[in-house]
């Protein structure tokens, strides 16, 4: 568990410097630059994500079990995670109609996905996988919507074209990972019981 949790602390405590130390972010950005802060940023952040996923598979598998979920528990949770798909597209596609009212569509998406997985999932390593990040997602999506206010931040309204392609891409996306690439990376087949 011990991989796991450093690699969560690592990973989540470098996309969190905009909640807890904004100011020392923008300063060390200014005194060494974008590009080496985002090279500094973007090697921690896949070592983190690398010790987190493998923390996770080393304390799963002989992880107490809290609950055992039913499942159509587990079954409703896998269909939850294709709104977090669409919202996750949404991030990316110029112009949508999504990320125009939500603002901060990949975190919303963290946010729903970590849900769904603690609906499915009940083992102490779930737990603290997918609650850390489902607690990140809601301070990180409070504090991005207080930055766009103090900000006065405005989204262009997006157009249908956008959001629809926006909708067919993140559907054809869950699609293909819930019918295969779930199993494939995870070992885990979604809506099998």
């Amino acid at each position: 568990m011990i991989f796991l949790v450093i690699g969560l602390l690592l990973f989540l405590g470098l996309h969190s410097l905009r909640i807890v130390a904004g100011d020392w972010r923008g300063q060390t950005i200014a005194r060494i630059g974008a590009g080496p802060w985002k090279g500094i940023y973007s090697i921690l952040s896949i070592v983190g994500f690398v010790l987190l996923v493998w923390g996770y598979s080393l304390a799963q598998p002989q992880s107490l079990l809290l609950w055992i979920p039913p499942v159509g528990l587990r079954h409703f949770a896998s269909l939850l995670t294709l709104p977090a798909f669409v919202l996750l597209v949404a991030a990316y596609v110029p112009h949508n109609g999504i990320k125009a009212k939500v603002h901060h569509p990949m975190v919303l998406a963290v946010k729903v996905w970590a849900l769904a997985h603690l609906l499915a999932n009940g083992s102490v390593a779930d737990v603290v996988l997918f609650g850390s990040f489902l607690v990140w997602a809601i301070f990180d999506f409070r504090a991005a919507r207080l930055r766009d206010r103090d900000a006065g931040t405005t989204y262009a309204a997006g157009t249908a074209a956008a959001t629809a392609a926006t909708v067919v891409i993140g559907v054809a996306t869950w699609l293909g990972f819930a019918l295969w690439g779930h199993a494939a990376l995870i070992g885990v087949h979604p809506f099998r019981t």
